[in-house]
């Protein structure tokens, strides 16, 4: 039983390994190798909001303005993010991600998607049905 775990427990690792490793990979494709955890949070969270303006990510981030403001400000020069203008109301401003914020926030998305490539590829299709059926049961 003990021995099971244990090799449970390094095939895990092995996998979270390689999830890290193809993370790492996309956020040095971006040229964004030391990319902090919490500026990739405000990039998802941008990402799965979609219109979003200063105003409501301070509030969704529990951040001041001047914060966000900072934080934008850095993302821009980073090449992550731009400000468009609500057609609407020109004073309103909306955060949105460049092509290169969007590959950055779904880096973890993209990464796992990758180690799925890598894990499918080395199974033939009796292993893949077979893998998929024991995921589902702890899934």
């Amino acid at each position: 039983m003990m021995a099971r775990d244990e090799h449970l427990l390094a095939v895990f690792e092995h996998l979270l390994r390689m999830k890290n490793e193809c993370s790492c990979t996309i956020f040095s494709e971006c040229g964004l190798a030391d990319m902090t955890v919490k500026q990739i949070a405000y990039l998802k969270v941008i990402d799965e909001h979609g219109d979003v303006t200063f105003s409501r990510l301070a509030e969704i981030t529990r951040n001041s303005k001047p914060t966000i403001t900072e934080m934008v400000n850095r993302f821009v020069r980073m090449e992550c993010v731009y400000r468009e203008p609500c057609p609407q109301d020109g004073r309103i401003l909306y955060i949105r991600l460049t092509e290169k914020g969007k590959k950055i926030a779904q880096a973890e998305h993209n990464a796992l998607r990758r180690v799925i490539a890598r894990m499918v590829h080395s199974l033939d299709e009796h292993e893949q049905e077979l893998l998929l059926e024991i995921l589902k049961k702890v899934g």
